[in-house]
């Protein structure tokens, strides 16, 4: 039996750890090339290597790098029929009025600019080849407000508008776009509870399974799915990969004046 990504190309940000490198492994384990887009050279040629794909040096936030990133994999592989949005590269956890003009445009570079310039870039190659998945990875804390996010919340709610404008402008062309609101324990996770330990049993027992998802076993196979012919009518949906945290909302309300780090 085949697997369901068998000769697909995918690109993926962010792939270098977390739920990034948790997408990319799975989707080499079901048949695909994976190229790996991440600033961290060291962890993305670490897990390149791992699945036998292939590493290129991307910062999202730079519009010739995501170009690049994206020229890369069609000259390595000769096309790009899946893109995985999901790098992010972190910030200072604190109240909306302490929030600095620079955190906010770092946030919507990376979170919003980035995604779109990678977007516009596969467009392309994807509607050329009448075939394409885009999966942006996009986030509960957006959808709910969650406290001492703003740039990333205000990024991820962007990211979705431009996920359902996109699938609807592009669904006639064989192109799907979806977002994942992933609830994973991701590298991001870890640094939160390196200073705010509690968080952890917290977000444990806030969610309706009593825990938070594995990147590999829990969120990826969901990014299979969408990546793959069986999602072919599903496009512009936002689905919850996080155990049943929407169904009522987030109850983690941090002490926003304590030093912290997302």
């Amino acid at each position: 039996m085949s697997n369901p990504l068998d000769g697909r190309v995918a690109l993926v940000t962010g792939a270098g750890a977390g739920i990034g490198e948790g997408v990319a492994r799975r989707f080499a384990d079901q048949g695909a090339r994976v190229v790996v887009a991440d600033l961290d050279e060291n962890a993305g040629r670490r897990v390149a290597s791992a699945i036998n794909g292939v590493f290129v040096r991307t910062d999202v936030s730079n519009k010739a790098d995501v170009e690049k990133a994206v020229q890369h994999t069609v000259s390595e592989f000769g096309a790009v029929d899946i893109l995985v949005n999901n790098a992010w590269g972190g910030g200072a956890i604190g109240r909306v009025e302490k929030k600095t003009d620079e955190q906010l445009m770092l946030g919507i570079a990376v979170g919003y600019y980035g995604p779109f310039w990678a977007m516009r870039s596969v467009y392309p190659h994807m509607k050329s080849a009448g075939w394409g998945r885009i999966i942006n990875m996009c986030s509960l804390n957006g959808v709910n407000a969650h406290m001492g996010t703003l740039e990333y919340n205000a990024a991820k709610e962007a990211l979705r508008a431009l996920t359902r404008t996109a699938a609807r402008e592009w669904a006639p062309t064989g192109v799907t776009v979806n977002a994942l609101c992933p609830a994973a324990k991701s590298q991001a996770f870890f640094r939160a509870i390196d200073h705010n330990p509690e968080i952890e049993a917290l977000a444990d027992s806030a969610n309706p399974m009593g825990r938070l998802g594995d990147s590999y076993d829990d969120i990826a196979p969901v990014a299979v799915f969408l990546a793959s012919d069986e999602s072919r009518y599903l496009t512009g949906n936002t689905l919850f990969v996080d155990g049943g945290s929407h169904i009522n909302g987030a109850l983690w309300a941090p002490d926003l004046d304590a030093p912290t780090k997302q």
